[in-house]
């Protein structure tokens, strides 16, 4: 059995992230999108709520989204001096709790801002929220994140859009940085300010407890040169960095792929992609460009069965270059 076919057969973690079983490490990039594809047809053929719904907004009409999430607690252990019947009817008691957010759009800047996507809200962002607050919740053995460690975890976000994944997780967490290009800051403070994780201090200027709004332009940074990357763009060490179907537009992909590759630690960062399946030479290009990312570097994991839809989730991980 060779290395790679015995770390497939165990539960793997990296970091933050715990892989569920049957994960794959990706050894082809191509082989991986056409196997994604492939599955994908079968479901639409299959099942009809896995058909054509858009490019994936939830909602661009509407200038305020009031959201609900529902997760369901187990209820309390029953104590073992009680009856039997008693002991059974707690045990099956299961709690549900509700979170209510209030989400800005900016539905025009959609329309009229070139190359502007995260003015609205993208469905991929709300169902993955609503599967890390569940597995949060539920202290569910199989979480994606490990909750035991959340607490003491910086996670940055890129590709932001409108901030929905800071509201709801930066209170789970030591410290979140939320990034997006410059012109969709004011709308993810806007947000925060909304759901009270932000106080508007005036004049622009914004303060909160565990969180930091800031602009990240992964072409500035692709750009700029790698002596004075770490004056330009100076970030504490990341835990998570997060990166929610950002995957669409081709000629963003080489940033892209340098800025998770300047911002992961080796063997310290986990990198989370939550990638929508458009358009199938998109996201091969883009997987093939991380592979290589880091003179080889990464590592790169399928997260088998994490989200139903039309989803990929991949795990990276960058070791350090062989001498």
């Amino acid at each position: 059995m060779d290395d790679t076919t015995e770390e497939n057969s165990q539960k793997v973690s990296r970091g933050l992230c715990n892989l569920p079983s049957g994960s794959t490490l990706i050894s082809d990039p191509e082989e991986e999108v056409f196997l994604l594809y492939t599955s994908l047809a079968a479901k639409n053929v299959q099942d009809s709520s896995h058909a054509f719904r858009g490019l994936g907004y939830l909602d661009s009409h509407r200038d305020i989204l009031t959201l609900e999430f529902t997760v369901q607690i187990p209820g309390s252990r029953p104590d073992a001096g009680q009856s039997r019947t008693r002991r059974k009817a707690i045990k099956k008691k299961i709690e549900e709790k509700t979170i209510e957010v209030q989400l800005a759009q900016d539905k025009t800047a959609l329309h009229s801002r070139k190359g502007d996507t995260g003015s609205v809200l993208w469905r991929a962002s709300m169902e993955f929220t609503q599967l890390i607050l569940q597995q949060y919740h539920s202290r569910s053995p199989e979480s994606l994140l490990d909750v035991a460690k959340l607490a003491d975890a910086h996670i940055l976000e890129l590709g932001a859009g409108t901030g929905l994944l800071s509201i709801l997780l930066s209170p789970l967490v030591r410290h979140y940085t939320v990034t997006d290009i410059d012109a969709l800051i004011p709308l993810i403070s806007k947000n925060l300010v909304l759901n009270s994780l932000l106080r508007d201090k005036g004049s622009g200027h914004f303060t909160g407890d565990t969180i930091t709004v800031e602009a990240l332009d992964w072409i500035a940074l692709h750009k700029a040169p790698a002596s004075s990357r770490r004056t330009l763009f100076p970030y504490a060490p990341i835990d998570l960095l997060l990166v929610v179907d950002c995957i669409y537009h081709p000629s963003l992909l080489p940033a892209l792929v340098e800025t998770i590759d300047y911002l992961a630690t080796p063997n310290y960062t986990a990198v989370l992609v939550v990638v929508e399946l458009r358009a199938e030479d998109v996201v091969r290009d883009f997987l093939e460009l991380w592979s290589g990312a880091g003179e080889g570097c990464w590592e790169i994991w399928h997260a088998q069965n994490v989200m139903d839809g039309p989803y990929a989730v991949w795990l990276g991980w960058k070791k350090l270059p062989n001498k």
